[in-house]
């Protein structure tokens, strides 16, 4: 455990509307919370607003970081005399067209925040990294002086949670993030990665939406939950673990808060974090439903394959009338060759797994168009969690 000299600040702010005057004021009580705007942003710098859009969509789907909190956030930077611009990277398509379908490039080009190039990228040094010793990093990264970062409580499959050291990952260009999986099968080797990204970058300030939260198959096809709770810190490993909290899952076991105070970006640890605003007992909901096990280690091998395939969680197309056989999740898979597909040849079905290919990143989960791909667990893993 890491010994923090002082505790970190999360704020707590109840909201339980996306009205743009209310959001505002909920965003601009917990900056003052915790310490003002004036202590993360100087006058005239560049400062990209970072949401969280896995894929364009209308906001009530609940997929991605609402219009109001991003709208709530720029004004109050403009404010404060920062010069805003914002972008992610999604899992396909450009930056400007998810941007759109969001809802957010509207408010962009009312307030003039500028569209970054999140399409394009660097390769970086980042020589004090846990594990991944260079990056490649958006050019509209590169090109600020400091990251919001606007994160969605929802669920994740892989790494249980995802939340504000998670959407980071959004600062590589789309078509390099496939790689990274594949590169890096193990959730915890992911999580190192995740945290390396957050400790070249250091955002200034995580401003989480947990307004309505996503449970179940998130982060695209899950169920939308109403929370009521903007959650705001510069440690986006106390924001997150804060945010486990409310959702009644142990930081503990999140692979991204792990790893992220083996790093030092911050602390899972309650005793470490002093809450302020609004109690965290008035938040918390203990039947939020989300996977609650530490996920296992993924490694190459055959002894390993064939005990993974027995315990681990599987994607499975489990609606087949949902499927529509578009193939996304055959185009998003990383490996080579690939884990689903039409093995057969026959595209009139839907696509089937080679589990012993499978690295479990769960791209096509995440990525599924529909919902019709779930994650299941093995019968033995079940047995195993009872004993």
């Amino acid at each position: 455990m890491v010994k923090n000299k002082y505790k970190s600040k999360v704020a707590l702010v109840r909201c339980d509307t996306y009205d743009d005057e209310a959001v505002l004021k909920a965003v601009e009580t917990g900056i003052e919370l915790i310490g003002g705007m004036s202590r993360f942003v100087k006058a005239n710098e560049r400062i990209l607003l970072k949401p969280n859009v896995l894929i364009g969509a209308n906001p009530e789907k609940c997929i991605t970081t609402h219009p109001a909190v991003f709208q709530a956030v720029g004004k109050i930077l403009q404010q404060h005399s920062a010069i805003v611009s914002y972008g992610d990277s999604s899992g396909f398509g450009s930056c400007k067209l998810n941007m759109q379908r969001a809802k957010l490039k509207e408010i962009g080009d009312r307030f003039n925040f500028k569209l970054a190039d999140f399409d394009k990228g660097k390769k970086v040094k980042h020589r004090d990294s846990l594990l991944v010793k260079s990056l490649v990093l958006a050019n509209g990264v590169l090109e600020s002086d400091g990251v919001v970062n606007l994160p969605k409580l929802k669920t994740h499959p892989l790494m249980r949670f995802t939340g504000a050291v998670k959407n980071m990952f959004g600062c590589i260009p789309g078509l390099l993030k496939g790689p990274y999986h594949a590169k890096l099968p193990d959730p915890y080797d992911f999580a190192s990665m995740l945290v390396d990204i957050n400790t070249f970058i250091r955002p200034r300030l995580c401003i989480m939406d947990g307004i309505i939260a996503m449970e179940g198959n998130g982060p695209r096809n899950g169920v939308p939950r109403q929370l009521n709770v903007l959650l705001l810190s510069d440690d986006p490993v106390a924001l997150d673990a804060v945010a486990c909290r409310i959702i009644g899952l142990d930081p503990g076991i999140v692979p991204t808060s792990i790893q992220g105070e083996r790093a030092g970006l911050g602390t899972y640890h309650i005793e470490n974090i002093e809450i302020f605003g609004d109690e965290l007992e008035s938040f918390i909901v203990n039947d939020f439903d989300v996977i609650r096990t530490a996920p296992g280690h993924c490694s190459t091998g055959r002894l390993r394959a064939f005990i993974k395939n027995r315990i681990c969680e599987r994607p499975v197309i489990t609606d087949k009338i949902k499927c529509t056989k578009c193939g996304t999740c055959v185009s998003m898979c990383p490996v080579e060759p690939k884990a689903v597909d039409w093995h057969d040849g026959d595209k009139s079905v839907p696509p089937s797994y080679n589990y012993d290919r499978c690295i479990r990143c769960f791209c096509c989960q995440e990525n599924c168009p529909t919902g019709a791909i779930s994650i299941k667990t093995p019968i033995l893993s079940n047995l195993l969690s009872r004993i």
